[in-house]
């Protein structure tokens, strides 16, 4: 088991998905932010069933840093209750996750 995680939001277009993606770099709280676009999306929200396009980022970063980036993420999305959900990254590549912890202050 590492202390890396792999953090997943959905932005409502792919402007909002760099915006976020790019402020999570810039401030050492990701590595690297992969973003994949237009994945279709059906959820419940406020009683109504409603579908729409998303942008999947897919962001590398370190459970220690987690709490600030579930918060920059709240900062900048236009949703009132964006996705953030992270998972633990139990084996990888030891340089890959090496960097991914020296990339994330």
């Amino acid at each position: 088991m590492t202390d890396k995680i792999l953090v997943l939001t959905t932005a409502a277009s792919e402007e909002e998905a760099r915006k976020i993606g790019r402020a999570l770099v810039e401030r050492l709280l990701a590595a690297c932010v992969n973003i994949i676009p237009r994945a279709g999306t059906i959820y419940r929200w406020e009683g109504e069933i409603e579908e729409a396009q998303e942008w999947l980022l897919l962001v590398k970063t370190t459970g220690s840093a987690f709490e600030r980036v579930r918060d920059a993420i709240v900062e900048l999305h236009s949703y009132d209750v964006p996705e953030c959900i992270g998972f633990p990254i139990a084996m990888g590549s030891l340089a890959y996750l090496s960097w991914i912890g020296e990339s994330v202050k």
